[in-house]
């Protein structure tokens, strides 16, 4: 079977694009940047498309992107649902018992709560017989020239490619190499976190539970009546050093002397999570650069403003960034230079906005101290008695620009298929 070529830029010389990071936002630009004409081509570290996860947020604008891909209906049947979160205090006693959009301003029957792995298998099913992914390695030095930009990868191969964009993380490798360190660029928050799963032996279903004193937090989350939950311990810590940040063990021992004297539940989590393989820990912190792109190359997602979990927004900056730097790569098909500077112009506004939930919702979570602790007890106390907020107007700030003549043609094109799985394999 020969896939139908649509009519449009396809025709003409396809610029080439590799994109490395294949979580979301990186696949999220390959399937508008395909739809456009570009060659595109992603480079992901990990050995197949990564399934697992803990659960995360679509809300507001996003859900317009994910609805013009065509993959809401099946987001939609993989929605978590959570009935209630549950806050308690030092010794187990429940503080206030809420529905969850109560706490994030989330708009019931609009927002979407999965789990990681379903919204990036559903990217990677959109886009994966169009493009081109290179999994089991990565990007290992960029070099631009006047006539694109030379690649070398890990697994020894070279190729060049009219640009690169950067989708791979707050730690990102490929703003490392064109940016310098992370350090500038990292606004440490004040808290860091490890999540892991275990087993559900609590009983748990479609809620989270979390404890907390001052500086110090423990939550089961259970997304429906499944055998596990996931853990997620959060603390107050002076910054820590990327060696912790980089070693398993390390990440474990910190975890295990913050909470040696805590209650509740927290040492079964600990004995639990001496087990667990699929610990991942971080500090929280968000991404700001004053500019997203160099040259040939660009960022989106993490990589270029990470929120941070606090925000709630992480995914869905992710989803629309790369709808607006794929418009604007579409609009201005022959300029990287004016697309990126478009791409930052129509869309910093929005990431700011969101990035500035930080200091309110989510944040206010974790108290560091015992006064400021009793006063969101008993901010919660009264919001039990209360409706639920209206959604954030940050999450819906933006509204998306329509795709071009040739791009919304190339999307529609695009309909007949290919049987083509382009995958390579290292």
């Amino acid at each position: 079977m020969t896939r139908t070529e649509p009519m449009n830029t396809r025709a003409a010389s396809r610029r080439s694009v590799l994109i490395s990071g294949a979580s979301i936002a990186g696949p999220a630009l390959a399937f508008w940047l395909n739809r456009a004409g570009f060659a595109v081509t992603v480079v992901e570290k990990s050995a197949a498309p990564r399934r697992g996860g803990y659960p995360i947020d679509v809300r507001g604008t996003a859900l317009d992107v994910v609805e013009r891909m065509g993959i809401l209906p099946r987001l939609r049947e993989a929605h978590i649902d959570l009935h209630r979160m549950t806050f308690l205090d030092a010794e187990g006693g429940e503080v206030a018992s809420l529905h969850p959009h109560t706490v994030s301003g989330g708009a019931a029957g609009r927002d979407l709560e999965v789990r990681r792995g379903d919204l990036t298998d559903a990217l990677y099913t959109a886009v994966r017989d169009d493009v081109e992914f290179m999994f089991d390695d990565s990007i290992n030095s960029l070099d631009e020239t006047g006539h694109g930009v030379d690649v070398t990868f890990r697994s020894g191969g070279s190729r060049r490619f009219d640009m690169v964009i950067g989708a791979d993380g707050a730690h990102s490798h490929t703003r490392r190499l064109v940016f310098g360190a992370e350090a500038p660029f990292h606004h440490y928050l004040g808290y860091c976190f490890g999540i892991f799963t275990l087993p559900n032996t609590f009983g748990l279903s479609h809620e989270t539970v979390m404890w907390n004193t001052p500086g110090r937090a423990a939550a089961l989350y259970a997304v429906g009546a499944t055998e596990e939950v996931h853990a997620f311990l959060n603390f107050a810590h002076p910054q820590p050093s990327f060696d912790t940040l980089a070693e398993p063990e390390a990440q474990r021992k910190l975890l295990a002397e913050v909470f040696a004297d805590a209650g509740w539940e927290v040492p079964g989590l600990l004995a639990a999570l001496r087990d667990a393989d699929d610990l991942f820990f971080d500090a929280v912190g968000q991404i700001r650069m004053p500019h997203w792109y160099s040259g040939r190359v660009a960022l989106v997602g993490d990589a270029a403003y990470a929120p941070s979990f606090l925000t709630g927004q992480g995914t869905s900056l992710a989803l629309v960034g790369a709808y607006m730097l794929a418009h604007s790569l579409t609009a201005r098909f022959g300029d990287h230079a004016e697309a990126f500077a478009a791409y930052e112009r129509d869309t910093r506004e929005f990431v700011t906005l969101n990035q500035s939930l930080v200091g309110k919702g989510g944040a206010t979570l974790f108290p560091t101290t015992a006064r400021a602790l009793e006063q969101r007890n008993a901010r919660l106390r009264t919001l039990a008695t209360m409706p639920a907020a209206e959604a954030r107007p940050a999450h819906s700030a933006l509204a998306l620009p329509e795709l071009t003549a040739a791009a919304r043609e190339a999307t529609a094109s695009a309909e007949v298929g290919s049987c083509g799985h382009r995958l390579l394999r290292r």
